[in-house]
């Protein structure tokens, strides 16, 4: 559901949800990425918010539960920057 305009001002950002249902694992991925996009010159809210919106893409969400069965992660996204970024240049 969006929200409409007159609720979020321009350039702020809508709450972040509570981060207890993600595992260890997503909270560390999530802190890694958002590190290389402040590296890159990204802003602090957004870095954060970037980095969570890549974890939910790969990992769909929030994983934390009692039932033991997860979603597989898709890794078809940070596959195709790894090879983009550290793709050799032909002469």
């Amino acid at each position: 559901m969006r929200w409409p305009a007159k609720f979020v001002a321009k350039g702020e950002f809508m709450a972040r949800g509570s981060k207890s249902k993600y595992t260890s694992k997503q909270k560390r991925k999530a802190e890694h990425i958002e590190e290389g996009y402040e590296k890159r010159g990204v802003g602090r809210k957004e870095a954060a918010r970037r980095a969570w919106a890549t974890v939910n893409k790969s990992s769909g969400g929030g994983k934390k539960s009692g039932s033991g069965r997860g979603k597989k992660s898709n890794k078809a996204s940070s596959r195709k920057g790894g090879r983009k970024g550290g793709r050799k240049k032909k002469r």
